[in-house]
């Protein structure tokens, strides 16, 4: 598992670089993102239909915009009267945001400490957009009528998950996808008698050759204006497009190398 999906080895473990002798790891997942050219195998290939002209803008559906749509519509599956709010308003985030408006969710709050990312979520089809902090819970409870009905954490920040499920209601789900660098205390009792529900989610619990061609037929309808999330920057301006995205200037920066003649 790990070798082949995390650290770029061969089924037999033997690394498929080496420099010197000694072995190469870190292939980000088997995506080898900022290479030319990859080896992978056939699961990992996702056809296309020919007509789809611009393939740096769709690279990013094969991990952040897949996740996010894919907790809204695979596992939150909210309903036309259902409440949804989505804690950190980046690639995953947005995407969720999109795939709400695109299966008419009624209420979906956006919470991210950037206000352009904020804007970024009204304009794609939030309700509301909030800063994060103590004040959150308490604005979400008003605009939801007691609590939300879904949620989804983006962020793996265990002061976040704990304020996502104080904001739901009775029998509320939260859904989260983000990774954080230390444990989260989640309230035990609260979820018991409240009948909360806290689940995870990997890829937006997909398959991805089914799954990704049906965000492209969305994109092409104009529910899932991916394109919009998107900045392309030469490969030369690596260092570029990872100061905009940690500054929240950029939210999916994908990196494209200039055709030779």
């Amino acid at each position: 598992m790990q070798a082949l999906n995390s650290a770029g080895g061969r089924r037999d473990g033997t690394p498929t670089l080496t420099q010197n002798g000694k072995p190469l790891f870190g292939a980000f997942f088997g995506q080898s993102s900022f290479a030319q050219h990859v080896l992978t195998s056939s699961s990992n290939v996702v056809v296309v239909d020919d007509d789809v002209a611009d393939l740096a803008t769709a690279a990013p559906l094969g991990c952040g915009f897949q996740t996010g749509a894919g907790a809204v519509l695979n596992v939150l599956a909210p309903g036309t009267d259902s409440s949804l709010v989505i804690f950190g308003a980046g690639a995953v985030g947005l995407a969720a945001i999109m795939a709400a408006r695109a299966c008419g969710v009624r209420t979906v709050v956006a919470i991210d400490p950037v206000e352009s990312r904020r804007q970024q979520a009204i304009k794609l089809g939030a309700t509301v957009a909030l800063q994060p902090g103590t004040a959150a819970v308490g604005a979400i409870r008003e605009i939801t009528d007691g609590g939300t009905s879904h949620a989804l954490d983006t962020t793996g920040i265990p002061a976040v998950i704990a304020e996502a499920l104080t904001a739901l209601d009775s029998c509320g789900t939260l859904v989260v996808v983000g990774l954080g660098k230390t444990m989260a205390e989640i309230n035990i009792t609260d979820l018991m008698l409240n009948g909360k529900t806290l689940r995870g989610c990997t890829e937006g619990d997909g398959v991805p050759q089914n799954f990704i061609p049906t965000l492209f037929d969305a994109h092409a309808e104009g529910r899932f204006p991916m394109e919009q999330l998107v900045t392309k920057y030469s490969f030369h301006a690596i260092n570029d497009a990872v100061a905009d995205m940690r500054a929240g200037k950029t939210i999916k920066p994908v990196l494209v190398w200039e055709e030779k003649n």
